[in-house]
């Protein structure tokens, strides 16, 4: 036999994981952890990760069907038929939009994978998608995984964020495939009327490209404003399609239920991707689902109430730190501009860095969802009014200088281990 080598033996990953832009909320996570591991109490506003409890009723229905050994086989990879069903009754009693449940409907295993994979079905070698700066991490690398490029413009709700847009379809050759929009927007909590989608769907129109809207945030809205669904604009389904999901509106974040809605060729084309992929949820959780959706409107609105009391004890608190700041009227994050004396001229990546070592509170640093974020923090409303007036107590005592300022630890073997983890446990925040 021939003696052993000295060359190291590599493993050469796909050219699609080289192609994953920076995971900047690593040495985040990674931090949180090793605070925790050392006994501290950390406040964790970074993540919109739901610490409310989901329905009793969906919770009790789960397990009746999960005692039924007929449940128990596979599933279909589109979904049940009745929750199909199901999100399209609710969406012809909310917003007045006809879809049929065979054709315009997928259930998806949370919004997050319903975008992924509908990427890979509609995008090739060479496509590009235009996407507002700052965004939700997965609208980038879902583009990144599929081989699709990005085209970042700066965010905006309005007649300019369009014309930002347009002059990119206009320019830009070949052109861009899909248009990705967000509203209620995370992180920045942005919102439109009616109008803007009226607007959206000409130009796509015009320009032959297709939209995708991320209503992840639609039901969780304050002081009676409502989130227009982009699929009652007329025309909408010609050109696009809408991922919903009942992690934030009924609590059932790890549930993982989401929907796909429109344009039957691309929910076909989602569907064929995910008929390779994936046999569908566990029935049982696709049947306590359409229960919520049947049953959950006014738990919703008592979901919403609760997140606009924490809403406004937290724009209260960071008003008086300073921080320039709008009280959002949907979704479950206040994006805050940090004061000018508190970043200390550092980024907002090192500034949440600062605060997790001397305040033991954790904010997502605007950098972290793109170039246009720098200067902001995203904060999630998933504390309790008294945890939020405790993390802002906090924040106050360590930022106007009655605590002592501390460096975070440069990161060693162990927490860099950490780090690795945090990248594959949360790689969207």
């Amino acid at each position: 036999m021939a003696g052993g080598s000295d060359t190291p033996f590599t493993i050469p990953v796909s050219s699609r994981i080289q192609r994953l832009p920076p995971y900047l909320f690593a040495r985040l996570n990674a931090l949180k952890g090793e605070k925790r591991r050392a006994g501290h109490d950390i406040i964790d506003l970074g993540m919109g990760n739901p610490i409310d409890p989901s329905p009793d009723y969906v919770v009790d229905k789960l397990a009746e069907a999960a005692h039924d050994a007929r449940n128990h086989r596979y599933s279909a990879s589109v979904g049940i038929f009745n929750l199909r069903r199901e999100v399209a009754l609710k969406y012809k009693r909310k917003y007045g939009v006809d879809l049929d449940p065979d054709k315009e409907v997928v259930v998806t295993i949370g919004s997050k994978e319903g975008f992924s994979h509908l990427m890979l079905a509609m995008l090739g070698a060479g496509d590009t998608v235009v996407v507002g700066d700052p965004a939700y991490p997965i609208h980038v690398y879902a583009v990144a995984l599929a081989g699709g490029n990005v085209i970042s413009v700066r965010l905006g709700n309005d007649e300019a964020f369009l014309e930002r847009i347009e002059h990119v379809l206009r320019n830009l050759f070949p052109r861009p495939k899909l248009v990705i929009l967000n509203y209620p927007h995370n992180p920045a909590a942005m919102t439109v009327e009616p109008l803007f989608y009226q607007q959206a769907v000409a130009l796509a129109r015009q320009y032959g490209v297709l939209l995708i809207n991320d209503f992840a945030y639609g039901e969780t809205c304050f002081d009676n404003y409502k989130a227009p669904s982009f699929l009652a604009t007329p025309g909408a389904k010609e050109v696009g399609v809408e991922f919903s999901t009942m992690s934030k509106p009924y609590n059932m974040a790890g549930w993982r239920v989401g929907f796909c809605c429109g344009n039957s060729e691309m929910v076909r084309a989602l569907s064929t991707i995910k008929g390779y992929y994936d046999y569908g949820h566990f029935a049982p959780i696709q049947i306590a689902s359409i229960l919520a959706l049947r049953k959950g409107d006014d738990f919703v609105q008592a979901q919403c109430a609760v997140y606009q009391k924490r809403r406004d004890a937290l724009v209260a608190g960071l008003k008086k730190l300073g921080w320039e700041v709008e009280t959002p009227r949907a979704s479950m994050f206040v994006w805050a501009k940090v004061a000018p004396k508190h970043l200390a001229g550092e980024g907002t990546i090192e500034f949440a860095l600062r605060l997790v070592e001397n305040a033991e509170v954790a904010l997502a640093p605007g950098r972290g969802f793109g170039e246009n974020g720098e200067g902001y923090v995203r904060i999630a409303l998933v504390e309790n009014e008294l945890r939020i007036k405790q993390a802002l107590r906090q924040m106050d005592a360590y930022l106007n200088g009655r605590k002592k300022h501390q460096r975070p630890n440069s990161l060693g073997a162990a927490p860099r281990q950490a780090a690795d983890a945090a990248v594959g446990d949360h790689p969207n925040i």
